[in-house]
């Protein structure tokens, strides 16, 4: 018997050790492998009229570093409905991104909804993405929201996870409305013998707690009245026969955990594992001693952020959890603003010099809005990425919980741990070594030009070899490239990355003609993420301060009916001049004469023909377009043989050499005929047939880009536009238009480098502002933030 016990004893050992190696390997790969970003935008400022563009930067992270995997940002734009407007893509260069999109004139929701998430971000919970709702101002809008009714509630988080029978219990409370606002309430609460347990009393923007010792068959009632005097009754949760309560108490740098077992708990240790980040920081196992397992844990040397305790029994089953807040302070930087430059008047000129110091490589934004406006301060880069980017549910006003460190805000903060959940980690797939399933890949390239032709056979893909691609994107030139084809028919050119919409067209290289092929382009374009879409104000922060929205409602008003006012003025002409077709035909009857005119041969127009200047030369440009036609070498070592003899070269019908036609550039060249063998112009009986070239006469014009070619139209990255700032030294003043800009400076570009530590910023004033609110926010290149708001007045 006894060696039955040893050995079974034994075998649980085993169990346990080889279930410790194996969550902490299981962990360490997690950190390494799947580590999960989070993202930050800053606006330009808090709210907009209809009609207005919002302009922001998107900052990223994960763990303590910003997070350079991800190349691409999507930012989805919807209304308050759930009506998708915009599906964002950006490009992330050093774990920042930035855009703008602009709010329909027509728009009468009271909200945009922003989700802004990566690609890899997706294969986690989607509770984690950046969500945000964005306030749109108008007179309708305060109406609507005067008449939303508050419905207020009450829900009860046990610290640990769990109250459980025979043990004290700490439980912690959350009061609020359906926006996740605090509200003030009032109780107490009441076993199911109606005694009253204890009251309830809010500590902190409606969040406290109260200890409770369950006796068996107790169950409890909070009987509370909400802040308009309404009476409701909320049962707290079950309360559990065995099991254990973890509490953590908050000392200074230090965090003292208490593990108390039910006397049914037949427990007599424990493991302990902590983790940041998706990252282990220690694992540790506690005996149990009357019923309580207790420690310590040093966080001096920790990085700021939340550490979570999770709580095993022997056979590493989770039992309790709970998280605790790390604030050591070392993630700030502080960059300096001077004003170098004062300019309160009418379209005066301003400058302010940014100074960070000198070690640190830093991307920042940079704001700088009219003083008098309504202005969000509920939320920054610093509590977002370090506090609610971390968080399920919504967190009121939590830059409070960055403005000092002191001991009672760090209680305060941990109110704000006991109420909100915390489930990065699935422990059961943990401990079995099971990691989450990768549906998405990461973006680490940039969104370029790529596809797969589909309709070529294997063999003409082998023949072509490479597709030849001509792009026309907006306000800028024609581009073709030449990229080389897998056998699937799949292409990727990294080397472009396309903007807004283009129209590409294509060839496969060394045949003529597509009407048999098609090409779908970037296939790995991800859609838009539509789950929970629709703005509800959770995400919005209705307790800042408002004083200045009606002020900013009349300045936006204002705007729109100046530029209304200034369209009516403005009498577009367009004239739009049509070239005529082109056509072989007319190119023959144009250029040619005598024997080299009509006939039955090859004809090639050079002025409509988009992918002639891919070609080095004017053989180049024949390879693979004339049956039988053999050319070999390039340039004036270029040799050509037709049905056994050598074609005649002639240019503007003068009989020519190979080396001197090699000189000829292609674009100087209108129209090529090649002769079937025999040519009966040419001297000597023209035996291998002939090449007639026809360079290009004064008013040769190119007529529509890619005319006659297959295309697609196909999108790339969202379009980003740049902030317009009048320089009003350099330009007249319009006293037909007036200057009513309510955001007059922004730009997320601004970058300082070791030894390049100061930058200098100028901007004017609109017509009418007295008085301006600049905001700075960044990250540098080792993860540490800034938030820094100053006014000029």
């Amino acid at each position: 018997m006894k060696q039955l016990i040893s050995g079974f004893l034994v075998f649980l050992f085993s169990i346990s050790f080889v279930a410790a190696q194996n969550i902490n390997s299981t962990l360490i790969n997690y950190a390494n492998n799947y580590g999960q970003e989070r993202i930050y935008l800053h606006y330009d400022k808090s709210s907009y009229g209809p009609g207005e563009t919002i302009w922001f930067k998107a900052y990223l992270m994960k763990a303590i570093y910003p997070a350079d995997d991800s190349k691409t940002i999507y930012v989805d734009w919807t209304d308050d409905n759930g009506n998708l407007l915009l599906h964002g893509l950006g490009p992330v260069v050093d774990a920042t991104a930035f855009g703008q999109f602009q709010i329909p004139e027509n728009y009468t929701g009271r909200y945009i909804h922003v989700k802004a998430y990566t690609k890899w971000m997706l294969n986690f919970d989607s509770t984690f993405l950046y969500n945000k709702d964005i306030k749109v101002l108008s007179d309708s809008s305060k109406s609507t929201h005067a008449k939303t009714a508050i419905i207020p509630e009450l829900n009860f988080f046990p610290e640990g996870g769990d109250a459980v029978e025979g043990i004290t219990n700490k439980i912690a409370f959350k009061a609020n409305d359906q926006y996740g606002r605090p509200i003030d309430i009032k109780g107490v609460i009441k076993d199911n013998k109606e005694q009253e347990i204890t009251r309830l009393t809010a500590i902190h923007d409606g969040m406290g707690y109260f200890f409770i010792s369950p006796k068996e068959g107790q169950t409890f009632t909070a009987k509370w009245t909400d802040e308009n005097g309404k009476a409701h009754s909320t049962q707290l949760p079950a309360i559990k026969e065995s099991g254990v309560s973890l509490q953590v108490n908050v000392a200074g740098s230090r965090r003292n955990f208490f593990i108390k077992k039910s006397p049914s708990t037949p427990l007599s240790s424990v493991h302990i594992i902590g983790t940041m980040y998706q990252q282990p920081i220690f694992n540790i196992t506690k005996e149990f001693k009357d019923g309580v397992a207790e420690g310590t844990i040093p966080t001096e040397n920790l990085p700021s952020g939340i550490i979570v305790i999770t709580v095993f029994d022997d056979q590493w089953k989770p039992l309790a959890e709970r998280i605790t807040y790390v604030n050591n302070d070392e993630y700030r930087f502080e960059p300096a603003m001077t004003v170098q430059h004062w300019g309160l008047n009418k379209r005066a000129r301003n400058e302010i010099e940014i100074e960070v110091p000198d070690s640190l490589s830093a991307s920042m934004s940079v704001s700088v809005t009219d003083l008098g406006i309504d202005h969000d301060t509920s939320e920054n880069i610093i509590s977002h990425l370090m506090l609610t980017g971390e968080l399920k549910g919504k967190v009121n006003n939590p830059t409070y919980y960055f403005s000092n460190n002191s001991d009672s805000m760090m209680q305060q903060l941990d109110l704000v741990m006991l109420t909100h959940g915390w489930r990065r980690f699935n422990w059961e797939k943990i401990v079995k070594g099971d990691y989450p399933v990768i549906k998405y890949q990461k973006d680490t390239a940039y969104l370029s030009l790529s596809g797969k032709v589909y309709g070529a056979t294997p063999s003409r893909l082998r023949e072509a070899g490479s597709i030849i691609l001509m792009v026309t994107e907006k306000n800028q030139a024609t581009q073709l490239y030449t990229t080389p084809i897998g056998a699937d028919g799949s292409f990727d050119d990294s080397s472009l990355v396309i903007f807004d919409t283009a129209r590409v067209y294509y060839q496969l290289a060394k045949t003529q003609g597509t009407s048999d092929i098609s090409v779908q382009f970037m296939p790995n374009r991800l859609p838009p993420f539509t789950q929970n879409m629709k703005a509800s104000g959770i995400y919005y922060n209705n307790f800042f301060d408002t004083t200045g929205n009606d002020y900013h409602i009349r300045l936006s008003d204002a705007a729109a009916r100046e530029l209304k006012y200034l369209q009516g003025k403005v009498l577009a002409t367009v004239n739009i001049k049509a070239n005529p077709k082109t056509r072989l035909g007319e190119m023959d009857k144009r250029y040619t004469s005598g024997l080299f005119s009509g006939g039955d041969d090859y004809q090639f127009d050079l002025v409509d023909d988009p992918f002639a200047m891919s070609a080095t030369d004017i053989f180049q440009y024949l390879q693979g377009k004339v049956a039988g036609l053999q050319i070999s070498g390039v340039g004036s070592n270029a040799t050509l043989s037709w049905r056994g003899g050598t074609p005649q070269i002639y240019v503007d019908e003068m009989l020519t050499q190979t080396d001197m036609v090699a000189s000829v550039p292609v674009t100087d060249v209108a129209y090529i005929k090649v002769f079937r063998p025999p040519f009966m112009g040419g001297t000597g009986g023209g035996a291998g047939g002939a090449i007639a070239i026809y360079t290009k006469r004064g008013n040769d014009q190119k007529q529509e880009t890619g005319k006659g070619l297959s295309n697609n139209s196909v999108s790339g990255y969202t379009e980003i536009r740049q902030f317009y700032s009048p320089n009003y030294e350099s330009i007249s003043e319009d006293n037909d238009k007036k200057d009513l800009r309510s955001t007059l400076y922004w730009n997320p570009s601004v970058t300082t480098l070791p030894g390049k530590n100061k930058v200098t910023l100028k901007f004017f004033n609109n017509d009418i502002t007295q008085a301006f609110r600049v905001v700075i926010e960044g990250m540098t290149k080792d993860g540490r933030l800034a938030h820094v708001e100053q006014v000029m007045e």
